[in-house]
């Protein structure tokens, strides 16, 4: 993975810039790990979120993960047309589409899931897995999510 110049020296120490760095690399390791399994980061994201939520209604999905509708509709898109997705009709609002992950779905995922683990991993090597602990409930309560 390149190097980035170093940041002014003012700006260099400031936990938000180190966040910064340490985020785009791990995005980095993962989206290429995802690359792998072709599949791009909002696919995985979509895809588990329809995992954990399926049947969903479509505008809920995207609600939940925070991305917008005409974004959404293109990631469903490609997710279905690779057989990973099924959008039909909300049984219980038909004016609405629900979204359910497939059999080929959970088998990419689980695979994108082990990706994506390794790929953390990469990321956390440095530290111990006491430090790996301790840093994951740091970034935990300062992200303001549970874990």
């Amino acid at each position: 993975m390149p190097t980035t110049p170093s940041a002014p020296s003012g700006i260099r120490t400031l936990p938000s810039w180190l966040l910064g760095r340490a985020a785009a690399r791990g995005r980095g390791l993962v989206a290429e790990a995802l690359a792998g399994e072709h599949m791009k980061m909002w696919h995985h994201v979509v895809l588990s979120a329809v995992a954990d939520q399926g049947p969903v209604a479509q505008a809920a999905l995207g609600r939940s993960i925070s991305l917008d509708p005409k974004d959404l509709v293109g990631v469903i898109n490609d997710l279905q047309d690779a057989g990973l997705v099924l959008r039909a009709p909300d049984p219980a609002d038909r004016r609405k589409n629900a979204i359910t992950i497939t059999e080929d779905g959970e088998r990419t995922l689980d695979r994108c899931a082990e990706v994506a683990r390794r790929a953390n991993d990469e990321l956390l090597a440095p530290l111990s897995a006491a430090e790996r602990g301790q840093f994951l409930a740091l970034l935990t309560r300062i992200s303001g999510t549970e874990a």
